[in-house]
């Protein structure tokens, strides 16, 4: 390798380091982070008890230097059942951080007091994924506060609780295992990665409790069980959208594709695109393994583009994201970039800046797509700001929910609520209902990386 090469790769690596240390979610740069962030592995569950991983407010799931003082008076005088103390304080706490949707959560069900309600629990990433998962719980906690504000279902109020099950397949089954048990939880929201519905999904299944994802979209989870539902599109739907858009709008046929096998996600889009290109007419003329421990981005270009590749699509999860974003600063814009859902994020923005200019993402949808309600407005009211696909998917969720209460509010009515032919509610962009399969008819949206400001970063996912 040249001097020059080796200045670019450590070039490229630092550039992802600080997009790392950067890193933010959709037009909110808060972070919040677990008191255990090393949740991939077994010892964290050992070392935390699942008891810890849950709570409706009354203790923190986040590291107090991150917590405002008004929102830990907040959490401490609910767990004390001082309830007009918690609400003062919440509200406050609000009043410093708008965009904390764990604080709107806690807040609601200060409210509640001990009086009836109704509960659901959101199992999120907080420890390994804080991003996703608070895009995730702003969708939650707008539904909450909604329906709460608006009377309740049918006079009762909804109670949320959030779990931390850091994307780990083992921690979502031993909080699936809880939830279960704990005959107040009527409904889940989540979990966020495919492997973590599918593992979490026997144990639910067994316990007859609803879950439904906003944002597992394997074909795997197709007919996987009649309890677990999801407000997203499958990758089916992504990759036919991105391989006729390739053939169509790029008019090229060559692709090469970057994907994660240690990934259920990952895996799932990157065979759905290859079938979706042969289909159209082209050809997916190579495959890298972004987990592989020898992987190298500037190998793997060189030889995608031997191999006649005129595009590159990545099909990446986020634990690979950051050595597909070194293959775009490396690409250079010579080959047409196309990606999956998880790469609509912020660090993509911020690490892809201009070379990742024009790469044309498949998300289920956008703020500024055309849209059949007020959410878009009503969540800039609410946060100050923009919101993700992932808020829009997991307010539909738990509107799903909410309505499916309305009907029967019991586990088994929940169910055969949502299993109804005749189910329909009205969502972020479109009405909601659920295929016999537990996946929902819905389209996709493309969206393309442009300049713009609405981000922070200089660039924007626009609709296409």
């Amino acid at each position: 390798m040249s001097h020059k090469n080796e200045t670019t790769i450590l070039f490229l690596s630092l550039l992802i380091t600080l997009g790392l240390m950067g890193g933010g979610i959709w037009l909110f740069k808060d972070q919040i982070f677990l008191q255990n962030q090393s949740g991939n592995n077994l010892q964290t569950t050992n070392n935390q008890s699942i008891a810890d991983r849950i709570s409706f407010g009354e203790k923190a799931l986040v590291v107090p230097g991150e917590v405002t003082p008004a929102k830990k008076e907040g959490m401490q005088a609910l767990a004390a059942g001082n309830y007009p103390q918690a609400i003062a304080s919440l509200e406050k706490s609000l009043k410093i951080k708008r965009n904390d949707p764990t604080a709107l959560i806690y807040l609601n069900n200060a409210r509640i007091a001990s009086d009836k309600s109704y509960s659901i629990v959101a199992s999120v990433p907080l420890g390994t994924a804080p991003n996703s998962a608070l895009e995730i719980l702003r969708g939650i906690a707008q539904a909450q506060n909604a329906v709460n504000t608006s009377g309740g279902i049918k006079g009762v109020p909804l109670k949320v609780g959030i779990a931390n099950d850091d994307d780990n397949p083992e921690i979502s089954k031993q909080i699936a295992a809880s939830l279960v048990k704990n005959s107040d939880v009527l409904g889940v929201v989540g979990p966020n990665a495919s492997d973590t519905t599918l593992a979490a999904g026997d144990i639910y299944t067994s316990g007859k409790l609803v879950a439904i994802s906003p944002t597992s979209t394997s074909v795997k989870i197709t007919n996987f069980s009649p309890y677990i539902f999801r407000t997203v599109p499958s990758d089916f739907m992504a990759a036919r959208s991105l391989a006729n858009y390739m053939v169509k709008n790029l008019q090229k046929t060559q692709a090469a594709v970057f994907f994660n096998s240690q990934s259920n996600y990952s895996q799932s889009l990157k065979t759905e695109f290859v079938s979706s290109v042969s289909l159209e007419g082209g050809q997916v003329s190579s495959e890298f393994d972004l987990s592989q421990a020898n992987f190298s981005a500037a190998k793997s270009l060189e030889q995608a583009t031997g191999q006649g590749a005129e595009v590159l699509m990545f099909a990446t999860n986020t634990e690979t994201l950051d050595r597909a974003l070194q293959v775009v600063q490396i690409n250079q814009k010579r080959l047409s970039l196309l990606g999956g859902d998880d790469v609509y994020t912020v660090k993509t923005l911020e690490v892809g800046g201009e070379q990742a200019s024009g790469m044309v993402v498949a998300v289920p949808w956008h703020i500024e797509g055309k849209h059949n309600s007020d959410f878009p407005q009503t969540s800039r009211q609410l946060w100050g700001g923009d919101v993700s696909w992932r808020t829009a998917m997991a307010y539909d969720a738990t509107v799903a929910l909410i309505t499916a209460l309305e009907k029967n509010p019991t586990r088994s009515g929940v169910q055969q609520a949502l299993s109804s032919s005749d189910f329909s509610a009205m969502g972020a962009s479109s009405t909601i209902r659920f295929l016999p399969s537990g996946d929902r008819t819905s389209p996709v949206q493309l969206v393309k990386i442009v300049r713009g400001g609405r981000s922070g970063t200089d660039y924007d996912f626009e609709p296409q």
